[in-house]
């Protein structure tokens, strides 16, 4: 191989200086160092080879949509592999089961695998309810009628309220692309039965982990806390997420949802007394699961009655333990229910915490004034301020 020969002079005119390179391996200060486009060794298909991800433009942090592309940006680009979002229940359970599902059909959309917990319902049926995703183009004209459909002629008339999103660009409601990353979803469809067959997903009902003898170890809440931890950290392990057994096929990414956490449904006690016997166990539980989920390819979310737990420093340490929390506030039998400054919406929604990884503490949302409303088909976050 020739070694590249620079040569400069006074009459070298505008281009200053002339480099010949002899070999297509040699690299000069005029290339740019890149990774390969195309090739078994290129050194950024680790990230790009996995379907349904995205890396952050902030820390290259690789990423997944929770299913709704508005919270995607409200939390920085969606949620990052490896990190736990907490949501916090509305009062009557409405609304928040709606955010559970549409993280799960994202996954069986993108073809990740899904392990999903429950004390309540049983798996097979959650993803029976899974809403049905607006994957063509020509949804978009569905949503738009269906957001024509819930204007009133108060909703021209401008009240007490400017909202924020007319002033500054609109937040995305509708769908623009398949291809984009996160998906839109059709509340009032059921998502298509050979979508459900073809997905690759575990099942944790928790009555049908406990032991039908009836002893105290075995109804514990540590005992079911303990069989939750041990049931995904086989998953973890025997399908390669945590990198220890490769995966046959392609890398993928499992996605958790665990429903309930902490209510009297897994035998918990916070949210029964202020001064429970066993107001550590979920905090433990917690400690545990975020440790797997920072040595594995998976990204996890739970809900919790927190508005139930009447301890104050059982949900601060929670909070505290989680990457990111987002709480619902419904407005259903509250004041805020017919107060006509609200009623062109359902709740609000508080970013109440944003990870910052790699750090000591996590970061807090300098968005405060944002409201959801349940369409015919979709759920919307916008935002609001007052005059």
């Amino acid at each position: 191989m020739a070694a590249a020969a620079t040569s400069c002079g006074p009459r070298a005119g505008a281009s200053g200086c002339v480099v010949a390179a002899a070999g297509k391996d040699s690299v000069t200060s005029f290339q740019r160092r890149g990774p390969k486009a195309s090739g078994p060794d290129g050194g950024c298909r680790r990230l790009a080879s996995i379907a349904g991800t995205r890396p952050s433009v902030r820390n290259g942090q690789l990423l997944v949509s929770t299913g709704l592309p508005a919270l995607d940006q409200l939390l920085g680009g969606g949620l990052a592999v490896g990190t736990l979002l907490l949501i916090e229940e509305d009062k009557y359970n409405i609304y928040s089961p709606l955010l559970f599902k549409y993280f799960l059909a994202e996954g069986i959309i993108n073809g990740h695998t899904l392990l999903v917990a429950s004390a309540k319902e049983d798996p097979a049926e959650i993803l029976q309810e899974l809403p049905a995703p607006l994957l063509n183009d020509n949804c978009k004209k569905e949503v738009d009628e269906d957001v024509c459909s819930h204007k009133t002629p108060e909703s021209n008339i401008k009240m007490k309220i400017a909202w924020r999103y007319q002033l500054l660009p609109k937040m995305e409601v509708g769908p623009i692309s398949s291809s984009i990353f996160g998906h839109y979803y059709d509340a009032s469809k059921r998502i298509p039965q050979e979508l459900i067959e073809a997905s690759k997903w575990h099942g944790f009902f928790l009555p049908e982990k406990i032991s039908s003898t009836l002893s105290v170890e075995s109804c514990s809440l540590t005992h079911g806390y303990r069989r939750l931890l041990h049931f995904i950290q086989n998953i973890i392990c025997e399908e390669g997420f945590d990198g220890s057994n490769p995966q046959k096929k392609e890398k993928n990414v499992l996605r958790i949802g665990i429903q309930n956490l902490g209510s009297p449904l897994w035998g918990d006690d916070i949210c029964c007394t202020e001064n429970c016997n066993n107001s550590q166990s979920l905090t433990k539980f917690l400690y545990v699961l975020r440790g797997l989920l920072r040595t594995s390819l998976s990204v996890c979310i739970i809900t919790v009655p927190t508005h139930l737990i009447q301890n104050k420093a059982v949900i601060a340490r929670v909070t505290n333990l989680s990457d990111t929390v987002v709480g619902l506030e419904s407005f259903i039998g509250s004041e805020r229910e017919t107060n006509p400054l609200y009623q062109e919406y359902h709740g609000l929604i508080h970013i109440r915490q944003i990870p910052r990884l790699n750090n000591l503490i996590g970061d807090v949302s300098d968005v405060k004034d944002l409201a959801f409303k349940l369409r015919r088909k979709l759920f919307t976050i916008e935002l609001y301020v007052y005059l």
